[in-house]
């Protein structure tokens, strides 16, 4: 469910924050509480390897907010992507910023918006901990003046197995050369 709202914020226990521009131009925020924060963080740091005891014990921690602004960065980088192969416009994103608060912050883009429309979307992590990706841009509608083809987006799995496959081949190849040169001298 989208939730209409009046102002995005960034709101306590920790919110991150990403500004993008080009073909138009917005803001990205997502507010995160506590428990959701260290859920995600503690989650996604194990699931890479990393030990028990290595991890942060607090989320005003450093590295929480570290692994925070990466994963604001990934999504407002696939967001950006999509936009380039859907939109054929492009627009570029601020470096994110997280803040550890414990008082709700107004966030404004530094431009006039003729018509601002903001946006909320509540998530639930596995453990039922909530956070909130809020959007803020000018009210803006796309119209395709031509049809244009939609390039297929590369998948980094299908090249990797590719390459495994011709890397396959290759040593099938280079064994079936061996065999014959081997044959030929009468072994």
């Amino acid at each position: 469910m989208v939730q209409k709202i009046q102002k995005t914020c960034l709101r306590p226990d920790l919110g991150c924050f990403v500004l993008f521009d080009g073909g138009f131009s917005g803001l990205v925020i997502i507010n995160f509480t506590a428990p959701a924060a260290m859920e995600i963080y503690r989650r996604y740091l194990l699931s890479m390897g990393m030990p028990e005891s290595e991890l942060a014990a607090f989320h005003t921690s450093d590295e929480v907010g570290n692994v925070m602004g990466e994963l604001m960065n990934q999504i407002v980088g696939d967001f950006t992507g999509q936009v380039r192969l859907e939109l054929q416009t492009s627009i570029n994103q601020s470096q994110p910023k997280m803040m550890a608060i414990n008082k709700q912050v107004q966030i404004l883009i530094n431009t006039q918006l003729d018509q601002p429309q903001a946006r909320r979307v509540t998530f639930n992590t596995p453990d039922h901990n909530i956070f909130y990706m809020e959007l803020a841009m000018d009210k803006t509608e796309f119209i395709k003046l031509q049809d244009f083809e939609i390039p297929e987006q590369d998948n980094p799995d299908d090249i990797l197995a590719e390459a495994k496959n011709q890397q396959a081949n290759a040593q099938v190849a280079n064994s079936a050369v061996d065999d014959d040169f081997l044959s030929e001298l009468g072994f």
